[in-house]
């Protein structure tokens, strides 16, 4: 088992803050130097791969864009599936869709309608928890879909904007881990 206390300083050696992205005022988590960097990311997978196979998961959602690059690995390593949810207008097919506010603005996610079905437990992977508006989203979409939500994993949570609050009722008992937490 990985002892987060050993990776944390690597992981958040490997994670650049950029000023003003995408814009004024926002404090960018950027981590394409910690993806860059082999034993970095494969720390990285390992820990949310634990977690997976801890929470009895059987599938993984990865969200657009940044949790594709990391639930990918994470599902190889933990033996499960994978699912990615999209942008709306992305996927071929039936889709299941939910609309959702963002720190940004508005946006809407979709997942295929047959890829999530009764008897599925499904962790949400993501880079980072802001205000939690596509974790919420996606917990929907999964439950619409017929599926149990086993949890939501992620690299780094920003607890001043207050994410994990907003996920409380959506959770429904289920865990929200968070390697980081700033």
């Amino acid at each position: 088992m990985t002892e987060l206390a050993e990776i944390t300083p690597l992981l958040l050696s490997r994670i650049r803050d950029v000023a003003d992205y995408p814009q004024p005022g926002v404090m960018f988590k950027d981590i394409t130097p910690l993806l860059a960097d082999p034993a970095a990311f494969t720390a990285l997978t390992d820990a949310l791969a634990e977690l997976t196979v801890r929470h009895g998961a059987t599938k993984i959602v990865g969200l657009e864009a940044r949790g594709f690059i990391l639930g990918a690995p994470v599902a190889v390593r933990a033996g499960v599936g994978f699912i990615p949810v999209r942008k709306a207008g992305k996927l071929p097919g039936a889709t299941l869709s939910q609309a959702y506010d963002l720190e940004y603005g508005s946006a809407e996610i979709e997942v295929h309608a047959e890829d999530l079905v009764a008897g599925d437990r499904v962790m949400v992977i993501d880079d980072v928890l802001a205000t939690g508006g596509t974790a919420e989203a996606s917990l929907q979409l999964i439950r619409r879909a017929g599926a149990e939500v086993a949890g939501v994993a992620v690299l780094m949570e920003l607890a001043f904007l207050a994410g994990r609050r907003r996920l409380e009722s959506a959770l429904a008992g289920a865990p929200l881990e968070a390697l980081i937490t700033v």
